[in-house]
């Protein structure tokens, strides 16, 4: 049987719908127009003071909130790639159009013992081919050398504490001089994206720009 018959076959059985409302929708990976109307929603991300010597701009593609919190909880918790469309297509409809003088684009990168239990980094699944199609492959520059808790959880002093030395560049990664687009899956206290922006400002990175799916500061 052909993969596009199996497909039919598929969705005749397991009709596709909606990742938010659920009415039904005409192939895998859909939104209904209102939900996807309502869920895209590209805004730059208001920065602390603390983070702003160390990121440029930062952008976050839709709100932390209802069908993207779902989605990104579906694939980072739950290790349902069954998301990943949804995902795509949410990315290829947005309007955010990526800035021309990025170099290299970095994800936040997981510890080797969370990566091995899940299996995957969320943050590369999320944003590697969408960004391929836009000619900006992503760089594997930073390696996270201890563990962290939720830091969400946290109180600022504890925030610090636990990402210290948390992050340190790749063995030949080579930032110097460069614009980097530093990526994550959300963005709620910015502790982690001011952790990894801190190391590549470090080793010589010209200036550190933020793209994160979603986040729930305006």
């Amino acid at each position: 049987m052909g993969r596009g018959l199996w497909q039919m076959l598929v969705d005749f059985v397991f009709p596709p719908h909606c990742p938010v409302c659920h009415a039904y929708v005409e192939h895998l990976g859909a939104w209904c127009p209102d939900c996807m109307a309502a869920a895209q929603k590209p805004h730059v991300i208001l920065l602390s003071a603390a983070m702003q010597p160390l990121i440029g701009t930062a952008w976050a593609l839709g709100v932390y909130h209802g069908g993207l919190r779902s989605l990104i909880h579906a694939l980072k918790y739950k290790k349902k790639r069954s998301a990943l469309p949804c995902i795509a297509t949410f990315l290829r409809e947005s309007d955010f159009v990526l800035p021309t003088a990025i170099d290299m684009a970095v994800p936040v990168p997981l510890h080797e013992a969370r990566y091995r239990e899940r299996g995957f980094n969320q943050v590369e699944l999320i944003f590697g081919a969408w960004l391929e199609g836009q000619g900006l492959p992503l760089e594997q520059a930073l390696v996270r050398t201890k563990q962290t808790g939720p830091l969400y959880r946290m109180r600022p002093s504890e925030r610090r504490q636990s990402l210290k030395d948390a992050f340190s560049m790749a063995r030949d990664a080579d930032v110097s001089g460069k614009h980097i687009l530093l990526l994550d899956d959300i963005l709620t206290t910015g502790a982690t994206l001011s952790a990894c922006a801190a190391v590549l400002r470090r080793a010589g990175a010209a200036r550190v720009d933020v793209l994160v799916f979603a986040s729930d500061h305006r």
